[in-house]
Order: structure tokens, then sequence, then C-alpha cells
């Protein structure tokens, strides 16, 4: 028997998200669309840690950190969940706790360094892998890192990065062998800004929050004990980090669509035209019956990648559908609900526009559409996944 319902423990942490969620950060939301129309940040610094600290006295801090390091090590599913819960509010939040999953390679001086000050929130990280001509081409690296002595020399730019303006410490990848390019001459480090790169924000369509940024690496000498794992073993390192959570994109996604589409309905209802609300027309009830539909099949797509990866099976196929169906799909439901709104859905009055402008990001990070089909497209014709699914 398949059973699709939630353990009582399960619901009480997703009932719990979703009072954090209604009490202490859909009150903000005014405020933030105030500041964002202002160019400023929706949260400040101050107001997200005095946000977490209230999560962590009721005991949510390291959401998938695990338990020797004063995490909750929650399942996959169980993420998956409380990510929906989270995108149902533009307000830019984030439990604390938490470290990026490579940062766990790190030796033991490298953790005291590194690890637990970031799991502690006293020192903030950044992935460093995109380059100006090596986006989703992740193999085509062109910054170097050189062995001087006892130091390596890092030279070369990287962009799009997320966290990089406020960022401690960067993991940056660099060629370290150039015949070996990805089979082994990648190798990451752990950088600190002190040790001389610098970092310029890039203007995006999206909110501050999402603010990605360049940094130059100019003669910045490293020594060897900053080398995160083993020389040469980066690429592997890197791909486990883009593949760490890939179905937890789509699962914020599903929480704003979930909004969106109760947004669009009350509005619907009470918008009257010619005599009557817009919702008895036919046109209306199309776009809200086609988010329905995908809504529901985008739900379970998640947490089948999820489950998955609670099972130790090799999820990366699942992930990957979740996330190129999760991106078109919001995409298009958002587009509708803006259409309800008309007029005002356009305005930045309402957080339609918002939304419009930051679920967009979804098909372009952390693996765009195009390479998504082409993983999908690669995994069915050599073989290595079924049309079947895990039903076989």
């Amino acid at each position: 028997m398949v059973d699709f319902s939630l353990t009582d423990t399960e619901r009480d942490i997703r009932d719990w998200v979703r009072n954090f969620v209604q009490r202490e950060l859909m009150p903000l939301e005014p405020e933030v669309l105030r500041r964002e129309r202002a160019g400023q940040r929706g949260l400040t610094k101050d107001e997200l840690l005095e946000l977490q600290n209230k999560a962590k006295e009721a005991g949510f801090w390291g959401v998938q950190t695990p338990e020797e390091y004063g995490g909750m090590d929650l399942s996959a599913v169980m993420t998956a969940l409380i990510e929906v819960e989270l995108g149902r509010t533009y307000v830019p939040f984030r439990f604390g706790g938490y470290a990026d999953n490579i940062l766990y390679y790190a030796n033991e001086e490298q953790k005291q360094r590194y690890l637990l000050p970031t799991i502690e929130g006293t020192r903030k990280s950044c992935f460093a892998i995109t380059e100006p001509g090596a986006g989703s081409d992740a193999k085509n690296l062109r910054t170097t890192a050189v062995r001087d002595g006892d130091d390596w020399v890092i030279n070369g730019e990287k962009t799009f990065i997320t966290g990089g303006i406020d960022a401690d410490f960067v993991m940056v990848f660099a060629v370290t062998d150039r015949e070996k390019g990805a089979n082994g001459g990648v190798t990451c480090f752990l950088v600190d800004r002190e040790q001389g790169w610098k970092s310029e924000p890039i203007d995006i369509m999206g909110p501050d929050e999402r603010q990605p940024a360049a940094l130059v690496f100019d003669n910045v000498r490293v020594p060897a004990e900053n080398v995160l794992g083993e020389v040469g073993n980066g690429f592997g390192l890197a791909m486990q980090w883009i593949g760490r959570g890939r179905y937890l994109l789509p699962a914020r996604a599903l929480g704003a669509c979930e909004r969106l589409v109760e947004m669009g309905s009350e509005y619907a209802q009470n918008r009257e035209t010619f005599g009557a609300p817009i919702a008895d027309r036919q046109a209306i009830q199309w776009m809200i019956a086609d988010s329905a539909v995908e809504i529901e099949a985008l739900r379970w797509l998640i947490l089948q990648a999820a489950w998955q990866v609670d099972q130790g099976m090799d999820s990366r196929h699942a992930q990957s559908i979740a996330k190129l169906f999760g991106a078109t799909h919001a995409n298009q439901i958002v587009d509708r609900i803006l259409q309800i709104h008309g007029g005002m859905g356009y305005t930045k009055e309402l957080p339609v526009e918002r939304w419009y402008r930051d679920l967009r990001l979804l098909r372009i990070f952390e693996g765009t559409d195009e390479i998504q089909r082409r993983t999908i497209a690669r995994n069915v014709l050599k073989g290595h996944a079924s049309i079947s699914g895990v039903l076989g």
C-alpha cells in the first residue's frame, strides 16, 4: 500500500513553520515591499538575525545540519515541506544554523575556522565556480591556482556569485592542472576576504537579497592548508554542492504558487466586469484550473525526489525533473495570476510583479531549463533512468 499521509511529527513540524510564517513573516510583507520600492533590502541583517533567534528558541536551527553540530538533521521530505511553507511569503527569511554541504569535508582545523563559525552564524560563505565563460559548462574554468612554495596563487574572475557581497570567505574553484581539467585538475580553496579578493555587486531584475557579485582574484596568495579536500578533487566537490538539494528550489516556488493562486482566486471573485465577477468567466476559470493541476503535479514531483534522497537512492534524475517542471510552470502560474489582476498586477502596489521577477530566476540558476532537459534526455536515451520511474 502506498501511504501519502504525514506522520504526527511531520505534521507538527509543518504546522509550526506554517504558524511562524503567518505570525512572524507575513505581517512584515507591506514594509518589505515599501523598502524594496525604495531600493532597500527587505530585511536588515539584524532583523533577519532576530527572526532566526526566535525560531532557534523554539528549536528550529540547522534544519538539515547534523545533530552533532547542533542541528535538527531533518529528512529531505521534511525539509521540502518546510521550504513550501517558507515560499508562501516573499519576506526573505531562512532558518539559521546552516553551512554548505561541502564544508563538512574540511579537516579539523578548517572546521574550527570555517564550518563551525558558519553554522553559528558568525561567518558567511559563498560558493564560486561560475565564470564569464563557464556557466552551465563548468568544465571550462579559466581561474587558475599555481603552487608557489607553501602557497597557491590564484588569478581569475568569478561571476553571478550568490552571497559574494557579504561573504567573509569564499569556496573558490580553480584549475591546478590544465591537462587533467575536470578529471583531477580542479581544486577548491577556502579564501578569506582579507587575503585580497574583491567583490562588485551585479544589478539584477530580482530583489536585492538575491543580488549576486563578481569576484576578482588578482595574485591572491593562499596557504596550502586552505585546500578543501584534496588537490585535484575540486570538480567532484562542486558537483556535490550543485546537486545537494535541487528539489528545494521548486519546493519554495511551490509555496509561492499556492499563495499566488489563492490571491488570484480571491481577486477574481471580488473583481466585477459587465455586472459579474470575473471568476464567472471561463477564461479565468481555466487559468485557475490549469494552475491547480500544475501545483498538484509539482508537489508530488518534489516529494518523490526528496523521498529518493531519504532512501539513499540516486535522485539526480528526479531532482532534474522537479527543477525543470517547477521552473517552467511556476513562471506560467505567476504570469496567469498577474494577468488575472490586470493593470494592478503590473504595479508594485501588489507583490505579484515582485514574485514575477523573483521566480524568473528559477529557470536559470543552479541548472538552466536547457541543462535540465539535456540531463533528463541523456538519462533516458542511455538507459540510466526509466520512463516507468521508481515503480518500474
